[in-house]
């Protein structure tokens, strides 16, 4: 067989490993926060007992910050624990894996556990601990889900987006 030297390459010009994916619904993001929150209660209500922050809570006053931080840093190992497999392997925490959404990059692959923490998690964990601005900084991550492409403020800073398990 002969082979013209002026005829058009043939490589393949698409990736098959990137498919199409679509985007968590807000009600599916919602039932994987809510499902992740009612599970970080079993680990974060001992933590604030223990460390004496609850008591602070109860009488309506601010905890002071180093015990604020404390409950901070051990429930945030606490999510890593009980997440972390999940995290790394599925880009889901439980809450997203019940419900089958998972967190990927703007190129629908899975992050490495470190940048999921440091860059989608730690941030706003950390802006929370700011009195009265962290509350407000939760809320405007929280509202961010309404703008068309769903991506809160966690992860623009993160670089990461929410899309459905097939």
């Amino acid at each position: 067989m002969e082979v013209n030297p002026y005829q058009a390459p043939s490589a393949k010009l698409t990736d098959d490993s990137v498919v199409d994916v679509e985007l968590a619904d807000r009600l599916q993001r919602l039932g994987a926060a809510l499902l992740d929150g009612l599970i970080g209660l079993v680990y974060a209500l001992p933590i604030m007992f223990l460390l004496g922050t609850y008591d602070y809570l109860r009488q309506g006053h601010q905890a002071p910050w180093h015990l604020t931080a404390g409950t901070v840093v051990l429930g945030f190992i606490g999510f890593i624990l009980l997440n972390g497999y999940y995290l790394k392997k599925d880009g889901q925490t439980i809450g997203k894996r019940i419900v089958g959404i998972r967190i990927v990059d703007m190129d629908n692959q899975i992050l490495t556990l470190g940048k999921i923490l440091v860059l989608r998690y730690l941030p706003i964990r950390i802006a929370a601990m700011i009195p009265f601005a962290g509350g407000l900084c939760a809320l405007v991550d929280m509202l961010f889900i309404f703008r068309q492409n769903r991506r809160c403020l966690h992860d623009l800073i993160a670089g990461t987006k929410v899309v459905k398990v097939k």
